[in-house]
């Protein structure tokens, strides 16, 4: 009962306790430590995403999104992880001997790894503005304008700009202004050449919330020149200090990130969305974890900014290029390009092209739909379709992140309007996404809709849906369950898998798994569900049996193996149990997109692991089960990864897909990820991303667009 004690005196956040829990898990049940580092994974998939961008086959475009994506990750990174390793620094050694290694170690293995991807970084982008040029496009500065393009941008800065600018004198300061850390800022160094005592600090926030941080020049010479917002501010900061004297201007980008946690109180007599509302006021003043910067800058300026920024030595310094907040760079112009081959588009699942009744398909079998390939609309035309069928009664769903514009809300406000009884559980500790879930709650409750605002001392991150049907005397379920958000805009590019149904047993689950979310009473009846596995009751456990089962079959002679697809996976208990497979010689295959802290060799293993990781133009967010099962094959979908998190922290359902048709649909894309050797990588012990080599004379397979072609014939 030790780590109790330590949780209660030291009052961690839940992040560190969820850490520190698992591993007290493990040594209670004296666990093998041999597992690869969570954090020091994580940065191996980050660099796969790097890899991406720096693929000369990838278009140049895609390159330029992945750069974006891989400054957006990392961003998060540092506010969430770097910010949990900061603060277990504090809390002595009582902690260290639950972690796998100090806070230290972690926290400088993660620094040397981030200052040689960041080298990278630069050197990728440097090739891509070579292979612009090569299409005539350039991407220029303050300092390569001929005078007619200096003369519009001039202009376009006292039309557009200027209004939005406001600098900030901080020469001489007690203590640095807010700088938020989703925003960059021009460090600015004021001089005049004439009188050497006459130095001054200055900071100005680029406005990209308000402006476009591209800025697309007149043609010249059949060049398309493209230009960021602040080096047009660079141009014209003479137009902003001159008139004090100033004669000499420098400007250099900064970027802070800051801890991004949100410490809610999981007392259940807490009002929760009052912490919620103060955690992201805390957010907004979190403590810098890391600082970003140009390494031109002038060494007094940049000692001037860490000095306020409370930022030591041993601190997240990171020296970088000219330009920071690449995330953006995931909306870089498409206009300027020509020639470039368009993206396949969705199409509609084949069962649901309208005009149709969708729940009379249902009735007579499941559907299963898989994003992006096929279209979300058919979600929203269910929703639609629900909205105004005279017989339906209620609709319950469960709502994560939703699209800015959410077409499933204006289906849901249209339900309630035509008398139907709405019901969303909408979780506003969404990391991220709680301000927009909050606005979204006030919108829902304002249309009369009852909103669940998820659990105090929980999240719920299951994507289920029931919809109530007026028959007779009777009534009708319908639902799904879903491994992604009901989101349609992720939708375009998360892959995932949504099973539509009516199966009885199946809505009959998802019923109890509402009736415990709005009742927060007797979790042992989820216990019992039938079809679906509810964490955080019944996942694990669950789970542990079915690997034991595959091996217990392995070792009788009958058919037997596993395939584990998931975005990451880290939960002690479930890696040793996978090893256990491996020792005995199990057949074991792993699609794993994001982290993975499995060894997937060891020599004391009858046979290897086989582990993948898949990163191509979409990302791959969808989680599957697959278990041989002496031949009888189970196949489960789920949104929840093999993490503590997802495992005892959060509400997650996974479901077992009956119909044959869809297994057998889910088998074969399994199969083609399996095969792929364009876009995977081998997932190994020393975590070096090597991409799969295929065998000689192999047919090269791109997963994604095999599964595209399989499922469009």
């Amino acid at each position: 009962m030790c780590w109790i004690i330590i949780v209660a005196q030291l009052k961690l956040n839940i992040e560190i306790i969820l850490r520190i829990l698992s591993l007290a898990f493990c040594m209670k049940h004296k666990l093998h430590n041999s597992k690869l580092l969570r954090d020091i994974s994580w940065l191996a998939f980050n660099a796969r995403v790097l890899q991406e961008a720096k693929d000369p086959n990838v278009h140049v475009a895609e390159r330029l999104r992945f750069l974006g994506i891989f400054s957006n990750n990392l961003d998060e990174f540092f506010r969430v992880r770097v910010a949990t390793l900061n603060r277990m620094l504090k809390f002595g050694k009582e902690t260290k001997r639950f972690l796998e290694e100090k806070p230290q170690t972690i926290l400088k293995q993660i620094q040397e790894n981030v200052i040689l991807q960041q080298r990278e970084f630069e050197q990728i982008y440097a090739d891509i503005v070579r292979d612009l040029k090569k299409q005539k496009i350039a991407l220029v500065n303050e300092k390569q304008l001929s005078k007619s393009l200096k003369t519009y941008v001039e202009n376009y800065f006292n039309d557009k700009v200027r209004t939005h600018i406001a600098p900030l004198m901080i020469e001489s300061i007690p203590e640095l202004p807010l700088l938020r850390d989703k925003s960059i800022y021009l460090a600015c160094l004021l001089s005049n050449s004439d009188n050497s005592f006459m130095n001054s600090y200055a900071l100005i926030e680029v406005p990209t919330e308000t402006l476009p941080r591209f800025v697309i020049l007149p043609t010249e010479k059949g060049i398309r020149s493209i230009m960021l917002l602040e080096d047009i501010i660079r141009l014209c900061m003479p137009g902003l200090f001159a008139q004090f004297g100033f004669n000499s201007f420098e400007g250099y980008i900064i970027k802070v990130t800051r801890d991004a946690e949100l410490d809610i109180d999981n007392d259940i007599n807490t009002d929760l969305i009052s912490s919620i509302e103060k955690g992201l006021k805390n957010r907004k003043r979190g403590k810098a974890v890391r600082l970003v910067y140009d390494k031109s800058i002038q060494k007094n300026l940049l000692n001037y900014l860490t000095k306020l920024l409370s930022l030591g030595n041993k601190d997240h310094l990171v020296p970088g290029g000219r330009i920071h907040n690449f995330k953006d760079f995931m909306d870089f112009p498409k206009e300027v390009f020509e020639k470039r081959k368009p993206r396949n588009q969705p199409f509609i699942h084949p069962l649901l092209k309208q005009p149709v009744r969708i729940l009379d398909v249902l009735q007579k079998q499941d559907v299963m739909l898989h994003f992006p390939y096929h279209s979300f609309d058919s979600v929203i035309d269910l929703l639609r379709e629900v909205a105004i069928d005279p017989f339906v009664e209620s609709i319950k769903i469960t709502c994560y992140r939703l699209a800015r514009e959410s077409k499933v809300v204006n289906a849901l406000v249209n339900a309630v309007r035509n008398g139907k009884k709405v019901t969303v559980v909408l979780e506003l500790k969404a990391r991220f996404d709680e301000e927009a879930n909050l606005r979204w709650k006030r919108i829902l409750e304002d249309e009369g809709i009852h909103v669940i605002p998820g659990l105090p001392e929980r999240k719920i991150h299951a994507k289920i849906c029931l919809i109530a049907k007026r028959n007779g005397k009777n009534l009708q379920y319908y639902g799904f369950v879903s491994t992604g958000n009901l989101n349609e805009q992720t939708a375009k590019v998360y892959g995932d898998h949504c099973l539509l149904t009516a199966n009885k047993v199946i809505v009959s689950d998802i019923r109890q798994v509402f009736n415990y979310i709005e009742k927060q009473e007797q979790p042992e009846l989820i216990k019992r569900c039938k079809s679906l596995i509810v964490s955080p009751f019944t996942t694990r456990s669950f789970f542990v049996d079915k690997i034991r089962h595959e091996v217990k079959n392995h070792l009788a002679g009958k058919p037997a193996g596993i395939i584990i697809k998931l975005n990451s996976l880290t939960d002690e208990v479930l890696i040793e149990e996978i090893y256990a497979a491996a020792k005995v010689g199990l057949d074991c295959k792993l699609i794993i997109r994001g982290i993975c802290c499995a060894l997937t060799t060891h020599e004391k293993w009858k046979k290897n692991i086989q582990a993948i990781s898949i990163v191509d133009e979409y990302l791959e967010h969808a989680r599957v089960f697959f278990f041989v099962n002496g031949g009888k094959e189970d196949l489960y979908i789920s949104s929840a990864d093999w993490m503590t998190r997802n495992l005892d922290y959060r509400i997650e359902v996974s479901t077992i897909i009956n119909d044959p048709n869809i297994k057998e649909e889910l088998k074969h894309i399994l199969q083609i990820q399996l095969n792929e050797n364009v876009k995977a990588r081998v997932l190994d012990n020393r975590q070096l991303n090597e991409y799969v080599k295929p065998d000689k004379d192999a047919l090269a397979i791109r997963s994604q667009v095999e599964i595209y072609a399989y499922l469009k014939s």
